[in-house]
């Protein structure tokens, strides 16, 4: 039974409707793997793909790979400074050429040792010389578009792609004192095949409404009602997000409901009041709050697993802090117990998700996030659905 329809595309008008209005997506869209292959050429094959923070390369020859929608990507500091992106596929055999991350002054792959340069030139191939008219100048590894924000790297896949940060002014002033640029980023961990999709990870992520009541005592002090949507949805906007204010102060993710690393010493006192929730889809999840910072990379594995890599980011004079290896341990045990909630939530939605009784809902008013995150997507269901028509007519 095919999934994808025309039928499936126009259900989604009533998902894009105001939010007093509108429908949850169709359930199919969080449990189909043909859904899923769609998503890798309407999405993943033209979105700008968050694969982490710059600081974790910050000499030349430092590189990791990351593996996203099937395709393993290599992020390499050149020598010249510049941050590169291009595919992990030799050109020779299509070996992953390598994997994890590293120093290095070249990548051999390590099949044929074939060698590549920190810029993707082909450098040598042995035993080639035979070969008729093969030139090394034809066979670098695929480049792919690089662009920076706030100290994430993003990377397209696609050559045609606008810019990025024009598409986040929106939400860009509200972190303008955080500095991200020159915050600091310990570094990072990963759960790996987390069983949902990586949608209800962004809705969850991004849902005030269950503020509160998943998270009764723990997030009273950034309860549901204080949810606030401030700058109203635009079709050339690529981040979705919201505020959650507090009830006091310098309210902190923890049983103590207070910060417990430095502040950010640049914010106002609105700013020390309220954290920001926000999707840069389909693979960034950010959050503030005014000791820190937090995001998760959502890589999909199947349409029903996910592996999510988990940092925190800190203004650099906590780590001036002797204790701030022990304040680390304190915060994120608060982290946990959210953590642990929201996976058993996740993963008994993506269980009901996958009934016959699935329900297309209704929103509460605190749900706008998930009506601009349904447009958002919609807008890309529909011009991949436009260009497969195509190259198929």
């Amino acid at each position: 039974m095919t999934a994808m329809t025309e039928e499936l595309l126009s259900a989604l008008d009533d998902s894009s409707k105001d939010v007093g209005e509108a429908l949850t997506l169709p359930p199919a869209l969080y449990t189909s793997e043909e859904v899923l292959d769609f998503e890798r050429d309407a999405i993943y094959a033209k979105e700008w793909l968050c694969v982490g923070r710059a600081e974790r390369i910050p000499e030349a020859g430092d590189w990791f790979t990351v593996n996203i929608a099937r395709e393993p990507i290599i992020v390499v500091r050149d020598k010249e400074g510049a941050i590169r992106a291009m595919s992990a596929v030799c050109q020779h055999r299509a070996m992953q050429v390598c994997e994890g991350q590293g120093n290095t002054t070249t990548f051999k792959c390590p099949y044929h040792h074939w060698i590549y340069g920190l810029d993707g030139r082909l450098l040598g191939a042995p035993a080639m010389e035979r070969t008729e008219n093969f030139e090394k100048s034809d066979w670098g590894l695929p480049q792919m578009r690089v662009e920076l924000w706030m100290g994430f790297i993003f990377v397209n896949f696609d050559p045609d792609a606008s810019p990025l940060a024009p598409t986040l002014e929106r939400y860009s002033k509200y972190l303008v004192n955080y500095d991200l640029e020159n915050a600091v980023c310990p570094g990072t961990f990963t759960l790996e095949d987390m069983p949902w999709n990586w949608k209800v990870m962004f809705e969850n992520f991004n849902d005030g409404y269950h503020a509160n009541r998943l998270h009764q005592y723990v997030q009273d002090f950034c309860p549901s009602n204080l949810s606030a949507f401030p700058e109203p949805w635009s079709d050339d906007s690529n981040v979705i997000f919201r505020t959650s204010g507090y009830t006091h102060l310098d309210g902190g993710f923890n049983a103590t409901h207070r910060v417990i690393m430095p502040v950010y010493p640049d914010l106002t006192e609105e700013e020390r009041s309220r954290s920001t929730f926000a999707l840069i889809p389909p693979t960034l999840c950010f959050g503030t709050a005014p000791d820190q910072c937090f995001f998760f990379l959502v890589r999909p594995k199947t349409a029903q697993t996910i592996d999510v890599e988990i940092g925190y980011i800190f203004h650099p004079s906590a780590l001036e802090d002797p204790l701030f290896e022990e304040k680390v341990i304190l915060s994120d045990a608060g982290v946990q117990v959210f953590v642990r909630q929201d996976q058993d939530a996740t993963t008994k939605v993506q269980l009901g998700l996958n009934s016959r009784f699935a329900p297309r809902g209704r929103y509460s008013w605190q749900e706008e996030s998930h009506v601009q995150f349904n447009r958002w997507l919609t807008q890309r269901y529909r011009a991949g659905w436009s260009n497969r028509a195509a190259a198929t007519s």
